[in-house]
């Protein structure tokens, strides 16, 4: 067995497909109609009141229980596009304790998504700002020789 894609119940079909596509930048590989295929391994369906998931999910209270985790090293455009298509942050961009700068923010659905800066990006940002190679590794809990190799020391 092997996963597949990550499967989003959504509430419209078009609203979703615009999002992923011209928010997230995701292409769509096969649509066929309430059932999208996404790049990156996303599908999003748009589920019919008659289907057994929509009954079953009417009587669940375990719903957006997860997030989506993407990485860009281009997370301050990333930003700036939220903010002029009016998209609902959880919080926005900030460094978290082991270095990394993220964002989190809400798909049409409220699918919590969040977008981080890749390893190397911020273990880089780190070393630019002064701290050594045992400093990144202590304060972000990446084995030294991990740093190192990145940093190229």
């Amino acid at each position: 067995m092997k996963l597949h894609s990550i499967v989003l119940f959504v509430k419209d079909i078009e609203k979703s497909k615009e999002f992923y596509t011209k928010i997230l930048n995701h292409s769509i590989l096969h649509d066929f109609g309430n059932n999208v295929i996404l790049s990156g391994g996303i599908s999003i369906w748009q589920i019919q009141q008659s289907h057994i998931i929509s009954k079953e999910l009417e009587t669940s209270s375990n719903s957006n229980r997860f997030e989506l985790y993407f990485e860009a090293e281009n997370i301050d455009e990333i930003n700036l596009k939220l903010e002029q298509n009016s998209i609902t942050l959880l919080h926005p961009i900030q460094t978290e304790p082991w270095g990394q700068r993220t964002i989190r923010f809400f798909d049409p659905d409220s699918h919590l998504i969040e977008i981080g800066e890749p390893l190397e990006v911020f273990v880089m940002n780190m070393h630019r700002q002064g701290l050594s190679p045992e400093q990144i590794s202590t304060q972000s809990g990446i084995p030294l020789e991990t740093v190192n190799n990145l940093l190229s020391i």
